[in-house]
């Protein structure tokens, strides 16, 4: 499931309650929620004895406090339009979380990490003990870094500029959501494997791209470490975070101020595999994590059904 709204901090068993909840958060993922409503009470008929349960995208993310959620906009916005950051990538968010922890044998009582879920969608979440605390999506998944497609942050009235000069709303929708980011910037592709051969070619707009995307990525993990005050471990994860190698060192580079010392010889040769790529020094350890989103769903569906599986890890 996309989107629980408000309701739910954690996966869930399905009844009528949260079929309801579903259908009232129709609004705010109009794409995604009527399509899994759809796909829920299908099941229920097929299948009627059948316990279903339903693992939110924003679930992860409702530990947030007043202070990352909210916006500087009119209250009365969030008090009846529901107008609040959510997040999203909170079930690979999660995942990676509780692979790090075993991978840094640590407790996450006593543990910070920033989790970077970086494919065509991408977004940083800081956890604290275990909880998110921060995360880069928003009201919808378009905040936060420049993306393959999306073009995450931007002044606002960019919008009403364009509106001005003849764009209107569809246009704008499509253009933020389905031609910026990396494919637009760079004019070469949403794929980062295209712009990087681009870039080695002398492709100047994608050599930009590349920087551009970077930055935004270390303009967040700076922030977050500024407010989660000590950070132990940072992930990378998704299409991107876990294969991209140049990347990974283009991000962490600059970033010893803040801790973050990654062993060049150690990314090339983890690559695309489960591994620590930080120096022996470094006081954060960099982690490459495959996320597995379908094994942490499989998991919570198995353990909220029949409670004696709890004790399964992954």
């Amino acid at each position: 499931m996309v989107h629980g709204g408000e309701q739910y901090s954690a996966s869930v068993l399905i009844d009528s309650d949260v079929l309801k909840a579903i259908e009232q958060n129709i609004e705010l993922a109009p794409l995604h929620n009527p399509a899994n409503l759809t796909g829920i009470i299908e099941s229920q008929r097929v299948f009627p004895i059948i316990p279903q349960v339903a693992v939110f995208d924003t679930a992860f993310h409702q530990t947030l406090p007043p202070s990352a959620y909210l916006y500087g906009i009119p209250r009365e916005f969030y008090d009846k339009y529901r107008i609040r950051r959510y997040g999203f990538h909170g079930t690979s968010h999660r995942y990676v979380a509780g692979i790090a922890l075993q991978m840094m044998k640590r407790d996450k009582e006593n543990t910070n990490l920033i989790t970077c879920h970086l494919g065509n969608g991408a977004s940083i979440t800081a956890i604290q003990a275990g909880q998110s605390v921060d995360t880069s999506m928003g009201f919808t998944p378009l905040e936060g870094l420049m993306m393959g497609t999306r073009s995450g942050d931007l002044d606002p009235s960019i919008i009403f500029y364009l509106e001005e000069r003849g764009f209107d709303f569809h246009d704008l929708h499509n253009i933020m959501n389905k031609e910026s980011g990396l494919l637009g910037l760079s004019g070469v592709s949403s794929d980062l494997r295209d712009i990087e051969a681009a870039a080695e070619a002398g492709d100047t707009n994608a050599q930009e791209s590349l920087e551009t995307y970077a930055y935004r990525i270390r303009k967040y993990i700076g922030a977050y470490a500024a407010n989660l005050v000590k950070v132990d471990g940072i992930v990378f994860t998704g299409g991107i975070g876990q294969n991209a190698v140049k990347m990974r060192e283009a991000i962490c580079n600059r970033l010893e101020n803040v801790g973050i010392h990654i062993n060049y010889e150690l990314n090339r040769k983890v690559g695309g595999n489960p591994g620590i790529i930080s120096q022996p020094y470094s006081p954060v350890t960099i982690l490459v994590i495959p996320t597995n989103e379908e094994l942490q769903i499989a998991l919570d569906a198995a353990t909220i059904i029949n409670p004696e599986l709890s004790t399964i890890t992954i």
